[in-house]
């Protein structure tokens, strides 16, 4: 992402080229042997991140509005504007705001989750991760440990369908879990996490607290007229690994270029025809990977037995390099069909080895 999108490197606080992955019996796998020297995984503030984003469009000459939208008013034919009301921020009338309304001839809905652009147009529910994360300052001695590395925590005490984690940032770390079945345990599931790394994190101070959905899957309908959705409102967030700050870049993008050859750099009018090959490029390139995850998902994150198969598969280096591929370029990665057949076998075995020793566990506790 870095390079795609001409990020400057001090916008990024860490680069991470070793990953823990945490089986709920507390093995650990360490994961990264296969990164090229150049490869690594960058960790950066959203603040910081969004702010840089923000001040570049600036400079390209978009109009930044300091705003909370409200509604949109749909056009009354196929050439008439849409009719936006938001309330403006500027300073002037102190935190009320200002009531405004701005004409426009297309609608790039990049508005998250609770998306007010999709609501406007229809665009359906969908099911959503609720994820809460602490930011916690360390003592330096154990922030040494995180200088690149993040760890990966599964079980059914940190998450009952997710994982919970510890992310590296500037001065501090990252502490937080997700889950979609159970939302009102996020608590719970939260100071499991941190009692999961407690020695790692002894003595940390919460400086900062966070929490936020995270789409499970794209919405029911992503397009309607002159108005389309990118990012967390059209749901673009992969299961899983729960990434979804490069598909909102990737997806705004397509989507800002079907605008511009669509309106002929803006000597027509936009169709939704123009904005449909933004769709069909998108699905095209990426349903592949969200439709892998899934399954994955699936698979690995049903019990705490496939939990310990998957860590246990994670030690294969075949599977690192595969994992770490498709991460670093977010597409599925074609395979050797040798090795993947080697991997199935070995998939199967962990599956029944963690699940005859959760029968010999069950009958030690009988």
């Amino acid at each position: 992402m870095v390079g795609e999108f001409d990020l400057p490197l001090d916008i990024i606080d860490r680069k991470v080229t070793k990953m823990k992955m945490i089986s709920p019996s507390n093995v650990a796998v360490d994961i990264g042997r296969t990164l090229k020297p150049h490869e690594y995984i960058g960790m950066v503030r959203r603040e910081i991140l969004d702010a840089y984003l923000r001040d570049r469009a600036a400079e390209n000459g978009a109009k930044v509005i300091n705003g909370l939208f409200l509604k949109m008013d749909l056009p009354g034919d196929r050439n008439a504007p849409y009719l936006l009301h938001y309330t403006e921020y500027n300073g002037t009338k102190g935190g009320v705001g200002e009531k405004k309304t701005l004409e426009v001839d297309a609608v790039i809905g990049a508005d998250g989750a609770n998306s007010r652009v999709a609501k406007s147009i229809g665009s359906g529910d969908y099911e959503y991760a609720i994820a809460f994360q602490e930011r916690v300052r360390i003592p330096e001695d154990k922030m040494a440990y995180y200088e690149n590395l993040a760890e990966m925590y599964v079980g059914d005490d940190v998450s009952p369908d997710f994982y919970g984690w510890v992310f590296p940032k500037c001065d501090h770390v990252a502490v937080g879990t997700g889950t979609v079945t159970h939302k009102g345990d996020i608590k719970k599931f939260q100071l499991a996490t941190r009692n999961r790394a407690r020695d790692k994190i002894m003595g940390g101070q919460i400086i900062r607290v966070e929490a936020h959905p995270i789409p499970e899957h794209p919405r029911p309908r992503r397009l309607s007229g002159r108005v389309a959705l990118v990012g967390d409102a059209a749901g673009y967030v992969t299961k899983c690994s729960g990434e979804g700050i490069y598909f909102a870049a990737k997806s705004g993008r397509m989507c800002a270029e079907a605008v511009v050859e669509g309106s002929e750099n803006g000597k027509r009018m936009v169709e939704e025809s123009d904005l449909r090959k933004y769709l069909e490029k998108w699905d095209k390139t990426y349903w592949p990977t969200y439709k892998v995850l899934d399954l994955l998902q699936k698979v690995f994150y049903r019990s705490n037995p496939a939990r310990e198969a998957f860590v246990e598969m994670c030690a294969d280096e075949y599977v690192q390099k595969m994992t770490f591929d498709s991460y670093l370029y977010k597409t599925v990665v074609p395979g050797n069909p040798l090795e993947d057949l080697k991997l199935a076998v070995n998939t199967i075995g962990s599956l029944v080895r963690a699940n005859a020793l959760r029968r010999e566990m069950e009958k030690l506790s009988s």
